[in-house]
C-alpha cells in the first residue's frame, strides 16, 4: 500500500456548548511538520492534538483548522468586577471635583464599560472527548484520501517502471548490433585514410573499446533498482525516502549509460531513461 502526503479531511458535529468543526489538510514535506490554529477556548488540547498527529502520520505538512462558536450562556446570574466599578466610579469623582459641568454616567452606563460585567467562562473540559472523537474520525478520512491518492501514484510508477525495463531489454538486444557498427566505423576510416590494416589488430581495437563501452553493469544495476522500486511499492511501511533515495540511484546509471554511449541507440536510450526517472522522481516527492 501507497500513500500519498496529500490530503484533506473536514468533520464537524454539534454539542451542547456550540457546533465545532475539525478541518486537516496536508501536502508533501520532507519530515512531519504540524500547524494547529484553534481558537482560545480550545487552546488547552493543542498539545494532545499534536500527540495524535505525530503517532498516525510519519510524513508531510499537516495544518489541523479547529473552529467553536460556543452558544450564548443561559445562566441569569450577573456578575459585576466591583473592583472596577470602585475604581471607575473614584476617576468620575475626581473628574466631576475638576470640572463640575462634566457629565456624570448612570448605572447602565457603567455596565456597559467595558471589563464591568464578568465574562462567564466556559468549562471545557467536556469538550476534550468530543475533540479527539472528531480528531480521530478526520485522521481516517485524510489517510482515506492519502491512500487513494498514493494508490493513483503507485500505478504511475509502476507504469514508468515497465518503461525502464523495455528499454534495457532492448540496450541488452542490441549489444551485438552496437559492436558490429563500431566494427563498420573503424574499417571506415581505415579505408579513408587508404591504408591496409591487420584485421587482427582491428578486431584488438574492438574488443578494447567494447570493454570501455560495456554497460552490462549499469543494465544490471538498473534492474536491481527496478525490483528495489517494486518492492518497496509492495511495503506496508513509509516508503518516501526509500523510493528518494532509489531515484538518485537511478539517475546516477542512465547518466552513466548516456557517458559511455557508442551509438545513436544507446544515446536515445539514456535520455528516454532520465525522462522516465524524472517522471517519478517528482512523484515521488508526494509519498509518504
Amino acid at each position: 500500500m501507497t500513500n500519498s502526503m496529500t490530503g484533506y479531511a473536514r468533520i464537524e458535529t454539534e454539542t451542547e456548548f456550540g457546533p465545532i468543526s475539525l478541518e486537516l489538510r496536508s501536502v508533501n514535506h520532507r519530515y512531519l511538520e504540524t500547524n494547529i490554529r484553534a481558537p482560545e477556548e480550545l487552546r488547552s488540547f493543542e498539545a494532545a492534538i499534536r500527540e495524535t498527529l505525530s503517532d498516525q502520520l510519519s510524513r508531510g505538512k499537516v495544518d489541523c483548522n479547529i473552529r467553536f462558536q460556543s452558544k450564548p450562556s443561559t445562566t441569569d446570574k450577573i456578575e459585576i468586577n466591583t473592583e472596577l466599578v470602585a475604581s471607575v466610579t473614584q476617576a468620575l469623582q475626581q473628574i466631576g471635583e475638576l470640572n463640575s459641568h462634566a457629565a456624570q454616567p448612570n448605572a447602565i452606563e457603567l455596565l456597559r464599560w467595558p471589563g464591568v460585567i464578568k465574562e462567564q467562562k466556559l468549562d471545557v473540559t467536556p469538550l476534550a472527548g468530543v475533540l479527539q472523537d472528531l480528531l480521530e474520525s478526520a485522521i481516517t478520512e485524510l489517510k482515506t484520501t492519502r491512500q487513494q491518492e498514493g494508490e493513483r501514484l503507485a500505478t504511475m510508477l509502476t507504469d514508468r517502471l515497465t518503461g525502464i525495463e523495455e528499454i534495457v531489454t532492448s540496450l541488452r538486444g542490441g549489444r551485438d548490433q552496437s559492436l558490429q557498427a563500431l566494427r563498420e566505423k573503424l574499417k571506415s576510416r581505415i579505408e579513408d585514410l587508404g591504408v591496409k590494416a591487420d584485421p587482427d589488430r582491428i578486431e584488438q581495437e574492438i574488443v578494447m573499446a567494447a570493454q570501455k563501452l560495456d554497460v552490462d553493469e549499469e543494465l544490471d544495476r538498473l534492474e536491481s533498482h527496478v525490483t528495489g522500486t517494486r518492492e518497496a511499492l509492495a511495503n506496508d511501511t513509509p516508503k518516501g525516502r526509500r523510493l528518494d533515495f532509489l531515484m538518485q540511484e537511478f539517475n546516477r546509471e542512465a547518466n552513466t549509460l548516456g557517458s559511455k554511449s557508442a551509438s545513436q541507440a544507446t544515446t536515445e536510450a539514456a535520455v528516454n531513461l532520465k525522462v522516465l526517472i524524472e517522471q517519478m522522481r517528482e512523484q515521488v516527492q508526494n509519498i509518504e
